[in-house]
C-alpha cells in the first residue's frame, strides 16, 4: 500500500471512529499516526483530510444526499460514509489530486475496508460526482 493510501486509511479510521462513537478526533489521529508510523508531509496530509472533511461535513453530506437520493445519509455504512466524505472533500473542495486518483483512491479503501458492494456504490455515487466537478 502507497504512503498516501495508508494516510487515506488513517483519516478514513478516524473518522469511522468519530462518525460511530464520538471519540475525540485528536486523540484518535495521534494513536493512529503513531500506530501507522506515517511521518511529516504524510502525517500532515492525513491531518488535513480529517480536519477538512470535519469542517465541511454538513456541505459534503448535502453532496452525499444528493448523489444517493436512495440512501438517506444515516442507512449508508459509516464506512461507506466516510469513504464518501473524504473522496468527496477530495474532489470538491481541496482540488490537490486529480479526481481519477481521489476516485481509485475511494474505490480501494471501499474495497479494503467495507462490504462486497461498498466499491460499487462508492464508485456510482462519485462517478456523478466528478461529472459536477467537471462543470466547476
Amino acid at each position: 500500500m502507497g504512503v498516501r493510501r495508508r494516510a487515506r486509511a488513517v483519516a478514513l479510521q478516524v473518522l469511522y471512529e468519530f462518525d460511530s462513537v464520538g471519540h475525540d478526533v485528536e486523540t484518535a489521529l495521534n494513536h493512529l499516526l503513531a500506530e501507522s508510523g506515517l511521518l511529516g508531509e504524510d502525517a500532515d496530509f492525513a491531518r488535513g483530510l480529517v480536519s477538512g472533511v470535519i469542517r465541511n461535513r454538513e456541505q459534503i453530506d448535502k453532496h452525499i444526499s444528493k448523489f444517493a437520493p436512495a440512501w438517506p445519509l444515516e442507512q449508508i455504512s459509516v464506512v461507506d460514509r466516510n469513504i464518501l466524505r473524504l473522496a468527496i472533500f477530495e474532489i470538491l473542495l481541496d482540488n490537490n489530486v486529480p479526481v481519477k486518483v481521489a476516485i481509485n483512491e475511494a474505490v480501494e479503501l471501499a474495497k479494503k475496508f467495507g462490504s462486497d458492494s461498498s466499491s460499487r456504490f462508492v464508485n456510482g455515487v462519485l462517478g456523478s460526482v466528478s461529472a459536477l466537478a467537471a462543470r466547476k
